[in-house]
């Protein structure tokens, strides 16, 4: 089984087993989790966004770089970690918006697709998601069975205007997902790593 982890990150996640009781993980754990999904290069200067004690959402460090770094709940054994250009933050907030008020995926996805048609919701011409999800081992606290993929936004873009197939041609893409919406995008799956 491949790992991806170096020593001082496993050292990192041991660490997990004694903030296994409190709701949210300290803001080390938070911040070493969410931004393995961002290029290696970038991982020192994006910002972080993630939880404090109480479950409130806020900047847990300021980045220098165009990138903004989340991990959703990663104190669970399944996580994803997810890092995106700042141009997509209105896309992003709002959906967190909407999921706290109790909206269904359809929901937020219909609310947005209409705020993003009228002006309202700002959305970026193009902007990149990359998320890695993964497993923690209870055992190792290793993460493993993670894999990747990246995420190319091109709102309203359709199969025709790209060229896109609406599934992949060959495994991992590229492909096109929700064309024709404020959500369209490029789809790349690299092979998953175990």
């Amino acid at each position: 089984m491949k790992r991806i982890l170096p020593l001082t990150l496993i050292m990192l996640l041991v660490s997990l087993v004694s903030h296994a009781e409190t709701k949210v993980p300290s803001v080390y754990w938070q911040i070493t989790t969410a931004v393995l999904a961002a290029p290696q290069l970038h991982r020192d200067q994006a910002t972080v966004l993630g939880y404090k004690p109480d479950g409130t959402l806020a900047v847990l460090r300021e980045g220098s770089n165009d990138y903004i770094c989340l991990a959703d709940d990663p104190a669970k054994k399944n996580f994803s970690a997810a890092c995106y250009h700042k141009g997509l933050e209105p896309f992003m907030a709002r959906g967190r918006e909407l999921k706290k008020e109790g909206k269904t995926e359809t929901e937020i996805f219909d609310i947005r697709e209409e705020e993003a048609k009228s002006g309202k919701l700002e959305m970026p011409d193009k902007a990149l998601l990359a998320v890695l999800n993964g497993e923690i081992n209870p055992d190792t606290q290793e993460i493993e069975k993670h894999h990747l993929r990246y995420v190319f936004y091109i709102p309203f873009e359709t199969s025709e205007t790209t060229g896109l197939p609406l599934a992949p041609a060959s495994p991992g893409g590229p492909w096109i997902m929700n064309p024709g919406t404020h959500r369209a995008h490029i789809m790349i799956t690299p092979p998953k790593n175990h």
